[in-house]
């Protein structure tokens, strides 16, 4: 069964934008779109922050056993990759 986390951010100019990471088959897939846009942009390689965003809602949600710990600890080695932690 696909785990999936949806957050709406807003930038420094007012524009919002719609993220979603859908973990399926031990895999996280990133895609964000514009608001109002229909036309999603799909990451092979997500964006740092959209990482530390979603680390954030994965520990909120842990705690309120609405997440994995196996989720929490997959997001946490994409960023410490990413960071260059190896």
């Amino acid at each position: 069964m696909p785990s999936q986390h949806i957050w709406t951010e807003t930038d420094q100019d007012g524009a919002k934008r719609e993220v979603r990471a859908t973990k399926f088959g031990g895999k996280w897939r990133f895609q964000s779109k514009p608001a109002g846009d229909g036309d999603w942009t799909y990451y092979d390689c997500p964006l740092l922050n959209d990482l530390l965003t979603l680390k954030e809602i994965l520990a909120r949600k842990y705690k309120r056993r609405r997440a994995s710990a196996e989720d929490v600890a997959s997001i946490e080695k994409l960023i410490d990759e990413q960071s260059g932690h190896r």
